[in-house]
C-alpha cells in the first residue's frame, strides 16, 4: 500500500535505522536511499517505507557486503517475486572473501604472538617485533 505522507526529517529516520544523518545524505547521494520529498523550507521528509530500506542496506553493510553488493541486494529486494538464485551467489561469493580474510588474519595474529613473545624487553635496537616490521617482503 503506497504511502500518503512522508511523516519524519531526517533525524528521526536515522535514529529509527540506527544511524546517523550523515549516514542517510551519504546513501541518498550514492542512490542507495531514494531523495526524500522536501517541505517548502527546504527539510527532507520520509516515510516508513525509508526506515525499512535504510535498516537493509545498514545490516547489509554491518555483514561487510560491498556498496555495488548492496546495490544489487536491494535492486533483487525490489522484485520479491523472482527467484533468490542471485541473492544466493552474492551471499555465498561474499562468505567466501570472509572466510579468505579469516584465514589471513589468523595467520596475522599468529606472526604477532611470536613477534610478542619473541620480544626481550629490552632496548628498541634489539626489539624482535621493530625487527620483524622492518624486514623486507610480507609478513603472511
Amino acid at each position: 500500500m503506497p504511502e500518503t505522507r512522508p511523516a519524519m526529517g531526517i533525524g528521526e529516520l536515522a535514529r529509527q535505522a540506527g544511524c546517523k544523518p550523515e549516514t542517510v545524505r551519504y546513501y541518498e547521494r550514492i542512490g542507495l536511499l531514494q531523495a526524500a520529498t522536501r517541505t517548502e523550507g527546504g527539510q527532507r521528509r520520509y516515510g516508513e517505507h525509508a526506515v525499512r530500506r535504510l535498516t537493509f542496506i545498514r545490516h547489509a553493510r554491518d555483514f561487510g557486503f560491498s556498496v555495488p553488493a548492496v546495490r544489487e541486494l536491494l535492486a533483487m529486494s525490489d522484485r520479491p517475486d523472482m527467484p533468490c538464485q542471485e541473492v544466493d551467489a552474492i551471499a555465498r561469493h561474499h562468505l567466501e572473501k570472509v572466510e579468505s580474510r579469516l584465514q589471513r588474519l589468523s595467520a596475522l595474529r599468529d606472526e604477532l604472538r611470536r613477534m610478542v613473545d619473541q620480544c626481550a624487553g629490552g632496548k628498541v635496537e634489539n626489539c624482535r617485533i621493530i625487527e620483524a616490521l622492518s624486514a623486507p617482503g610480507r609478513l603472511d
